[in-house]
C-alpha cells in the first residue's frame, strides 16, 4: 500500500527474457512518468511456472500488489502483431468483479523491431487494459527496439504524457491523504 502523500507507481513487463529491452524501456518511462523509480517491478519472465498455477501465492501478491497501483506502465515486446503470451498469463487474473482489477491509471508500451507494428499498443494492449478496470488516459507508446535506450525515442510522448501522468498521480496523493476517492 502506498503511504499517505505518495502515489504508488508499478511496472509490469511480459518479455519472455528476464532484465529485457522491454524492462529498461519501461522502468524509463515509469520514472519519468513518476519523478522516481517505479516502486514496484514485475519482471514476469522471472516467475516462471508460477504463472500457470492460479493458486501460486507469489504471484496473487504481485496481482494485489500491482492492483493497487496509482500508475501502472504495462510492457511487452510485440509479437506477431500483438503482446506476448506471458502478458497476458499475467493480466488474466485481474477480475474488476472480484475486486482483483486493475485500478490506477495503465499506460501500455511495446517494443518492436519496425514501425510496421506502431499501433499495437493502442489497437491490443489498451483494450486488454480497459477490460480489466484500469483507465488508460495516456496513449500508448511504440518504441522501435533499437531505439529502447535512446531518450529521444520518448521526449515527444514524455512531452504530452507527463503533465498528464503528474496531474494523475498528484490527484492520486490527495486522495489518499484524505480519504475521498480522485
Amino acid at each position: 500500500m502506498s503511504a499517505p502523500g505518495h502515489a504508488r507507481v508499478a511496472v509490469v513487463v511480459g518479455n519472455p527474457k528476464p532484465a529485457s529491452r522491454t524492462l529498461d524501456a519501461a522502468t524509463y518511462v515509469a520514472t519519468e512518468l513518476g519523478g522516481r523509480a517505479p516502486d514496484l517491478v514485475v519482471d514476469l519472465a522471472t516467475l516462471g511456472a508460477g504463472l500457470l498455477d492460479w493458486a501460486d501465492p507469489t504471484v496473487d501478491d504481485l496481482v494485489s500488489q500491482v492492483s493497487r497501483a496509482d500508475l501502472v506502465v504495462v510492457a511487452s515486446p510485440t509479437y506477431k502483431a500483438t503482446y506476448s503470451g506471458l502478458l497476458k498469463l499475467f493480466l488474466d487474473r485481474f477480475t474488476p468483479a472480484r475486486g482483483t482489477g486493475l485500478h490506477g491509471t495503465a499506460v501500455p508500451l511495446m517494443l518492436g523491431a519496425g514501425p510496421a507494428h506502431a499501433l499495437a499498443p493502442e489497437l491490443t494492449l489498451r483494450p486488454l487494459l480497459a477490460e480489466i478496470g484500469a483507465p488508460v488516459s495516456l496513449r500508448g507508446l511504440y518504441v522501435l527496439d533499437s531505439a529502447h535506450d535512446d531518450p529521444a525515442a520518448y521526449a515527444d510522448w514524455l512531452a504530452s504524457a507527463r503533465p498528464v501522468a503528474r496531474a494523475l498521480l498528484a490527484a492520486s496523493s490527495e486522495s489518499s491523504t484524505t480519504g475521498v476517492p480522485a
